[in-house]
């Protein structure tokens, strides 16, 4: 993929994604945009919290990636990440764009609807983790949904920045060591 279509997606991600939330929220339940934003829960502790979890939690994923039960993996996703050579300010604004664009979408918008255990199950398998058709990456969809557990339920005691935090650290520390592997 090239980083032009890779920055239009970020964009995407960032500008499109949060827009069902937006009028859900704004016109259906008549809640306005900062409350959206959350900006008065913004709160530095909860965020630091956010961004440890985030890292903790890629750690364990990339610890758990390098099991033998991965090798077979069609598509691999760390050379995916690899192959689009991305420098570190390519991981830091996917990571910026995933973390706040995906989590205004699911947390702020479509959990408010489903709640946290449907919108995780959602959210890991939208991302293709949970796929009846290779087992393999629904094993890894099962790792990575306690995470988004963690996230979800943090995004209703803790608050949206503490959700965006732990998504962009995940993404982050994932994307900035994907981009440097070996072969």
């Amino acid at each position: 993929m090239r980083k032009r279509s890779l920055y239009i997606l970020g964009l995407i991600t960032l500008m499109v994604f949060p827009i069902p939330t937006f009028v859900g929220l704004w016109f259906v339940e008549d809640i306005d945009l900062l409350t959206i934003f959350q900006f008065e829960n913004l709160n530095l502790f909860y965020t630091g919290l956010g961004l440890i979890l985030g890292v903790s939690y890629a750690l364990i994923a990339l610890w758990v990636m390098q099991a033998p039960v991965f090798e077979k993996l069609p598509v691999r996703v760390e050379k995916m990440v690899k192959d689009m050579k991305l420098t570190f300010w390519d991981c830091v604004f996917l990571s910026i764009s995933a973390g706040l664009g995906e989590e205004l979408l699911f947390r702020s918008g479509i959990q408010f609807y489903l709640g946290p255990i449907i919108t995780t199950v959602l959210f890991v398998a939208v991302h293709g983790y949970l796929n009846p058709f290779n087992w393999r990456m629904s094993l890894y969809g099962l790792v990575v949904i306690p995470f988004i557990f963690l996230i979800s339920y943090g995004f209703d005691v803790l608050g949206l920045w503490f959700a965006v935090a732990a998504h962009f650290s995940y993404d982050l520390i994932l994307f900035t060591t994907m981009s440097r592997q070996d072969d």
